[in-house]
């Protein structure tokens, strides 16, 4: 029963051996099949986001791709508040989640193993976000109030990338995504408890068009009293340079 029994493990880890082995597509040369990896974004570090990927290869050269990612309020990456004639605030830090699925392909003649050499692919992107948005509202009449907004933002984007991994040794690579086109869809919502004048939400649409970072997206935010909330659609773009660990 032993013999039988050690010779179930031997036959498994030949088994393996065979599995994991597999052939250079440039040199014709064996190499470890490795089909795992766990990578981390490091450009996003500078803006307080800590993301991390797990990445299977699937078959013929494809691969499925999950990656989730938190954002801290730390970051060098500052949004500054509203300075207008009516509405002031002070400087905007949010905190939330990511999770970006991906299907990639690899070029084969690119690759020297797989999960190596120059891909494409398509991504979904979700990302929650929560932020403090106080300040100080002084209305045409000379009424001074504060607000203390909790804000949330919902951001759906859907596209395609291009990118290159290159492997620097035995066990990493570093994965350059050089584009990422896309769209985006962004939901935002205010929630206040203390009561604010009419006027108070036509001044913060005024003063969100006249806002420098909303501009570069082209979007339309039309908040009211009744309405505290609002969406709209624009492009959106990825790029990244993550580090990864195969196995």
């Amino acid at each position: 029963m032993k013999t039988a029994f050690y010779f179930l493990i031997t036959l498994g880890l030949c088994c393996y051996n065979l599995q994991a082995q597999d052939v250079n597509y440039d040199t014709n040369t064996m190499y470890p099949n490795y089909k795992n990896e766990i990578s981390f974004e490091i450009p996003q570090v500078i803006n307080g986001v800590y993301q991390f990927s797990y990445e299977r290869y699937i078959w013929k050269n494809i691969s499925a791709n999950l990656g989730v990612g938190y954002k801290g309020k730390e970051g060098l990456v500052k949004i500054s508040g509203l300075n207008g004639d009516y509405i002031k605030t002070d400087e905007i830090f949010y905190t939330g989640f990511q999770i970006i699925p991906e299907i990639r392909y690899y070029i084969k003649n690119t690759a020297r193993k797989p999960l190596t050499g120059f891909y494409f692919g398509a991504y979904l992107k979700y990302s929650n976000y929560n932020s403090d948005f106080d300040g100080d509202y002084i209305s045409r009449e000379g009424e001074h109030y504060t607000f203390e907004f909790d804000m949330s933002a919902t951001v759906s984007s859907v596209g395609l990338m291009f990118g290159y991994k290159l492997p620097i040794s035995k066990h990493f690579n570093i994965d350059f995504m050089i584009a990422g086109p896309g769209t985006g869809h962004y939901k935002f919502k205010f929630k206040n408890e203390k009561d604010l004048p009419d006027a108070f939400y036509d001044h913060l649409n005024t003063a969100l068009e006249d806002y420098t970072l909303l501009d570069l997206i082209n979007s339309d935010f039309k908040f009211s009293k009744v309405n505290r909330s609002s969406k709209f659609s624009a492009l959106s773009f990825r790029y990244g340079i993550a580090i990864g660990y195969i196995f």
